[in-house]
């Protein structure tokens, strides 16, 4: 995925990585929008932006502002291609992406299988009934009925991930919370979800989560670059701790989006297919979003693979339009972190689309 270096230089410290000259389906103003809409304090925190289409960038630009490494302060960062960033919740979709690497090696019980098979040192939780019924399946979807409350800003330590990551055993801590609904009946967002298989990745293949991960994923892609940061008992932070580059992240959209040796097919078909259904209305499935964007140009939707993570970080993956986005943000636990990545999307890159 050969990205162009030469930069221009715009207003207010914004960096501009101009496009090939190929044939692109973007309109050529796209990058003008972009820019006026950050100068206008529409896009306030918006970090970063990369948009490829057909395998070509279409659209890269950085702009520098306030940001931090998981909760702490890095001051102003002047952003750009090789700048790592906070991923928070986009890692749980990586996460998946590794546990399905996994699984075809045989490395990870299937999703099928008994989820406390694999938790021998509680058999005391398999007393309840429910929590016996639970598969792995559910641990994907977040369909375990615990109770679990992520609402809270990730700075209050009654936010159930941040308590996980306080906690003297994580993995008591996730199984062991309250049953408030029938397993497998209603998703709830659950970060001790992803914890779960980062521990099945790390008891099956033997190798800690990030090992694992430069091994089977990151340098197979070309990814030299990355950071995964640790809870306080050492253990890599499966649910929100990933760091990596705007390009790094763009080069496993595009695995996901074309398919390759790397990335078992018959995952990336599991992770397209609506499992459940979040509280807000889009398909989950697999640590994975599903919904649908509108492209002004052609007057319909396109169904869209997405992973979401606090602050406005976002990588989406379009295969009707062979488009995959990555937007950086530092708006991190402010109630509209959505709005960057969303105004980007469908105001200027679909709004872009030409016919």
């Amino acid at each position: 995925m050969p990205l162009t270096r030469r930069t221009l230089l715009l207003t207010a410290g914004a960096t501009l990585l101009p496009t090939p000259s190929l044939t692109q389906t973007l309109a050529p103003d796209v990058a003008e929008r972009l820019t006026l809409g950050h100068q206008a304090g529409l896009l306030d925190g918006l970090h970063s932006v990369l948009v490829l289409q057909n395998g070509e960038t279409a659209l890269e630009a950085y702009f520098p502002g306030t940001d931090e490494n998981w909760g702490r302060p890095l001051g102003t960062v002047d952003h750009g291609p090789e700048t790592l960033h906070d991923l928070r919740s986009v890692s749980k979709s990586i996460t998946s992406l590794l546990y399905g690497i996994a699984l075809a090696n045989g490395d990870v019980p299937p999703p099928e299988a008994p989820l406390l098979d694999a938790f021998p040192q509680y058999p005391d939780l398999t007393e309840d009934p429910a929590r016996a019924s639970w598969t792995i399946a559910h641990a994907l979807n977040m369909t375990l009925g615990t109770e679990w409350n992520e609402d809270l800003p990730y700075t209050d330590p009654a936010n159930s991930e941040i308590a996980m990551e306080q906690a003297p055993d994580r993995y008591r801590f996730i199984l062991d919370r309250p049953i408030v609904t029938e397993p497998g009946t209603a998703w709830t967002y659950n970060g001790g979800c992803t914890a779960l298989l980062g521990y099945l990745i790390e008891q099956g293949t033997g190798q800690r989560l990030d090992a694992f991960a430069q091994q089977a994923l990151f340098t197979p892609l070309g990814i030299d670059t990355f950071d995964w940061n640790a809870g306080p008992d050492g253990t890599i932070s499966a649910a929100s701790g990933l760091r990596l580059t705007a390009p790094g992240l763009a080069r496993i959209g595009e695995a996901v989006r074309t398919g390759n040796d790397i990335l078992p097919q018959s995952w990336l078909d599991r992770c397209m297919t609506p499992q459940t259904q979040t509280s807000f209305g889009l398909g989950y499935s697999h640590q994975w979003y599903l919904g649908r964007q509108p492209v002004p140009a052609t007057g319909d939707w396109k169904q869209t693979l997405f992973a979401q993570g606090n602050g406005g970080q976002r990588l989406y993956v379009i295969p009707d339009l062979n488009l995959t986005a990555v937007t950086f943000s530092g708006n991190y636990n402010t109630d509209d972190q959505w709005l960057n990545p969303t105004l980007v999307l469908r105001k200027i890159v679909l709004a872009g689309i030409e016919a």
